[in-house]
């Protein structure tokens, strides 16, 4: 497709441009709607600037994970690492990918622990939080498609990528896997932010995205490509992963419910 440009010399990646665009959008929805809330808005943007950073950690330490035989591979030639670009190499080797689950997880857990320390509701700010990720992820997925990445099973009335940065994905028509998932991320940001406005799922919102979210992606999975990302009993790492976090969101549910259940009667 479109995945770089060159200005001033320099390369672009698309990715970059559309994982920054989704960045700015998700700080500037979070401040905004933290000020109406009479939340502490500055707590609310550093909160998501640090999930972030967890984001760009955890995505890439997963990605370790999903490439098991590399990192043995690495760690059995130690030896063989004499100069700072050789380690380089062989961290990129490891590390050099990313996958979203791991970025969603380190980016909860970074935001659940910033809560704790500043002694702010999680609840409260989740709310607003949860919303922000399937709009970030929607313009991440637009980049996916431009860079060629994370592409879909061939598919004769799909799309032929000639310049794809992943040289498996090129010469062969492909199912738009991510622009369908961007798609879905939309209409699942937006069923939230109605459900947020209308105030029918406090402290809800963040246990939902995770109920809704993995069904479509553990189906979407059926329909990729890129078959380097690991696989577990016949399902990819990411369909294990779904279905843990979707079980964990209803767990969550229920323990919410209970919890305002409880309340109800104690008034």
């Amino acid at each position: 497709m479109f995945p770089s440009f060159e200005l001033f010399g320099k390369t672009i990646s698309m990715y970059m441009i559309c994982a920054l665009v989704g960045i700015f959008a998700a700080l500037l929805l979070t401040y905004r709607l933290a000020l109406k809330k009479r939340l502490d808005e500055f707590q609310m943007l550093w909160m998501m600037l640090f999930s972030f950073g967890g984001v760009v950690v955890f995505s890439h330490i997963l990605y370790a994970f999903t490439v098991p035989k590399m990192v043995i591979g690495v760690f059995s030639n130690l030896d063989k690492i004499k100069t700072f670009d050789d380690f380089i190499y062989a961290f990129n080797v490891v590390f050099g990918g990313s996958v979203f689950y791991g970025g969603l997880i380190g980016a909860i857990f970074v935001f659940y622990l910033y809560t704790k320390i500043k002694k702010l509701s999680f609840g409260d700010y989740s709310d607003i939080g949860g919303m922000s990720v399937p709009l970030f992820h929607f313009f991440g997925r637009i980049g996916c498609f431009l860079s060629g990445c994370c592409y879909g099973v061939e598919w004769e009335h799909g799309i032929t990528y000639h310049h794809s940065l992943v040289d498996a994905a090129n010469s062969v028509p492909r199912f738009p896997v991510q622009l369908v998932e961007a798609g879905l991320n939309l209409l699942l940001f937006i069923f939230l932010f109605c459900l947020y406005k209308k105030g029918k799922a406090n402290h809800k919102i963040l246990a939902l995205y995770l109920l809704i979210y993995p069904v479509y992606r553990f189906i979407l999975e059926f329909f990729r490509g890129d078959g380097y990302r690991g696989f577990l009993f016949g399902l990819s790492t990411s369909q294990i992963i779904s279905i843990i976090l979707f079980v964990c969101a209803v767990i969550s549910l229920i323990y919410t419910s209970r919890k305002e259940d409880n309340k109800v009667l104690r008034f």
